[in-house]
């Protein structure tokens, strides 16, 4: 365990260290040392993952803590290796993307302190057996990552959202508090292994202690209905901070849930049921409001809400599994949930960096007003569509094969002879399908609207893709992922083979039949990457020389401009037209006076629901019952003085009557 805390010192001094040099130098040197501090803990996540051992360090603290133990497991592991991966390339991107706020004489001090302190924190949080530690741990994520988010606090925009995100995390932790607290009455311990004794004999406890669980992890992963933070805190923050969110740090409240199904070892059905019921609304709930919005980050953010539904489904099945004692339906189901979060983090950060690329050009994260892309930003463009391709669950990348498990392990589970279990599987097998259609509505019109066609605005047409290296480079082994991945499913699966097994012991014969079904795959996508090459060799071969540029056929109009082409709103709207009820549809429209009209102008935009309906009245409540005592904050010392004397009066009287 030596090397695993060194790069957590590494990661945690880093970007103090980076505040002493040239500003210019910052980032470049902060990579190095995180490229560094990597190294030395992903060896140890390696080690127990190739070996399946456990390592673990105990530390002695005050009598408050006691012995602290930090363990590695394999499903600790894994996260390790997701953690440092994925948040190493979001800061060797974040080079080229800070390049623009350093010429800005931008002051990133504090943004390069607290960028490496998220990372750090992470990964104390999945290794942490103590629960008041881990709240420690959980805390400092939550703040580190607040203080990222409102990185242009200047906005008032950003800093509404960074304030929203910091209210739902509190309330997140107040939960996590609450199932620590019964767990530590009843066990008298706050270390997870005496936790795990108390919940193998407590199947009430275990059920309780789960819900509050899962109500305070699920609202740091976004499962609906906690997720009213997330499409506002990812937009506001900048775009390698958003891909380490939505890539890596939402995947804690995931870890979160994972733990606590390990501590009780065999969940009741009451837990099965509870998790895929709201993941397959999170993921209908998620894409459904993704297909409406026009913001690109806003609209990935949705879609990161959509995945973690996808993730909890999996989840959700391999708890069904073991309560109905089929091994094959429980290691497919966490399997396919567990690759789902290394996919979902591989795919959702290439898209996130990808609009980061467009927002640094354009200045703009309003798809309505972009176009024509691809001509003048080739390279975003194609990594965007792999990306697209991916979170679509669409052969031959990552998101089909771990999506391809979870369906095997629903279609293995319609075998057991319950008509509750049977509808609730066939509900989220058809829910699953329908997510994935809506995923690709969701992605043609991001792709095209953005890429394709000609530039709505004149800014947009003069874009020039002169990003640096640092920025493509990161890109491209994303892309490179999402293909191995892809083409390799096997090896994919044998990867997340040790963390499925903390919850359920793999038999040969679920391996043997898993590992055969997901070679076919893999020579099927073999075929079809083959196919396609073949395909574009003959195009080019066969068209060399004959290539004629013509306008598009207009019936004779022959003055078309950048209005006559579908928008993001007419794209979706013969879609959303069929869910009114489901949405809050907000227009703001000045028509068109006079004859000769000088300006008009058409908005829509679609509201969350839970947010315009229960989250908005709540907060005008609070303003309206604070602003009640406003006459109290007079800056009068004497009446601070009075309220001070009432104060001690009524305490003094109150302690009397106790006595």
């Amino acid at each position: 365990m030596s090397n695993y805390f060194i790069g957590i010192i590494i990661f945690m001094a880093s970007g103090f260290l980076a505040r002493l040099i040239l500003p210019k130098y910052k980032v470049q040197f902060l990579s190095m040392l995180c490229a560094l501090a990597s190294f030395f803990l992903m060896e140890p996540a390696l080690e127990v993952l190739s070996s399946g051992k456990i390592l673990s360090q105990t530390f002695n603290f005050n009598h408050i803590f006691g012995g602290v133990t930090f363990a590695i497991d394999s499903l600790s592991a894994f996260f390790i290796l997701v953690i440092t991966l994925m948040s190493l390339i979001s800061i060797f991107y974040s080079k080229g993307y800070l390049a623009h706020y350093i010429e800005q004489n931008k002051c990133l001090n504090s943004h390069l302190v607290f960028l490496p302190m998220l990372v750090a924190s992470m990964l104390l949080v999945v290794t942490c057996e103590n629960a008041l530690m881990f709240l420690v741990c959980w805390e400092l994520m939550s703040l580190s990552s607040f203080f990222l988010v409102i990185f242009e606090g200047e906005k008032k925009e950003v800093l509404k959202a960074g304030i929203k995100y910091l209210v739902f995390m509190h309330i997140s932790v107040l939960f996590i508090i609450i199932s620590f607290a019964l767990l530590a009455l009843n066990s008298g311990s706050f270390e997870f292994g005496e936790f795990a004794k108390i919940l193998h004999n407590n199947a009430h406890l275990a059920n309780l202690v789960f819900i509050f669980a899962f109500i305070g992890f699920g609202t740091k992963a976004g499962f609906v209905p906690f997720h009213n933070w997330l499409p506002d805190a990812h937009p506001a923050a900048p775009s390698h901070v958003s891909a380490i969110m939505s890539g890596v740090m939402i995947k804690t409240g995931i870890y979160g849930i994972l733990r606590v199904l390990a501590l009780i070892a065999t969940p009741t059905e009451f837990i099965g049921y509870l998790v895929l019921v709201v993941s397959v609304v999170s993921a209908l709930y998620g894409v459904l409001y993704a297909i409406g919005q026009h913001d690109l980050k806003r609209l990935l953010a949705y879609h990161s809400i959509e995945n973690i539904g996808i993730i909890g489904i999996g989840v959700g099945v391999g708890v069904l599994g073991l309560v109905w004692n089929n091994p094959l339906v429980a290691t497919v189901g966490f399997a396919g949930g567990i690759l789902h979060i290394l996919n979902h983090s591989i795919f959702k950060e290439l898209l996130f960096l990808s609009a980061g690329n467009v927002y640094i050009k354009t200045h703009t994260k309003n798809i309505e007003i972009l176009g024509g892309l691809i001509k003048s930003m080739p390279a975003s463009a194609i990594l965007f569509l792999i990306a697209s391709i991916a979170i679509c669950g669409l052969p031959p990348f990552n998101g089909f094969v771990s999506e391809f498990l979870i369906y095997i392990s629903m279609f293995k589970g319609l075998g057991e002879h319950n008509f509750f279990s049977l509808l609730t599987l066939l509900f989220s097998i058809a829910s699953l399908a329908l997510v994935g259609t809506m995923a690709i509505l969701c992605f043609t019109k991001a792709f095209s609207i953005i890429f394709l066609g000609s530039p709505r605005s004149d800014e947009t047409g003069q874009v020039k893709e002169d990003v640096e290296n640092s920025m493509i480079i990161p890109m491209s082994a994303l892309a490179f992922l999402t293909l191995l991945i892809g083409l390799f499913p096997r090896q994919a699966f044998e990867f997340v083979i040790k963390p499925t097994q903390v919850f359920v012991s793999c038999p040969q014969q679920a391996y043997l039949e898993t590992t055969t079904i997901l070679q076919t795959v893999s020579h099927y996508a073999f075929a079809f990457i083959c196919a396609v090459v073949i395909l574009v060799v003959l195009k080019l071969i066969l068209t060399r020389g004959k290539v004629q540029i013509h306008n598009t056929w207009g019936c004779g109009y022959n003055r078309g401009n950048c209005r006559m082409q579908y928008s993001a709103s007419s794209y979706a709207n013969p879609f959303l037209a069929m869910l009114k009820p489901l949405f809050k549809k907000v227009l703001d429209v000045e028509k068109p006076r006079k004859l000769f009209p000088k300006k008009a102008h058409f908005n829509s935009h679609i509201d969350d629901i839970e947010e315009a309906y229960l989250i908005n009245p709540l907060v005008k409540f609070d303003e309206w019952f604070l602003s009640k005592f406003e006459s109290m904050q007079s800056g009068n010392i004497q009446s601070y003085i009075k309220y001070g004397m009432i104060f001690l009066v009524i305490i003094l009287i109150g302690s009397l009557l106790v006595g």
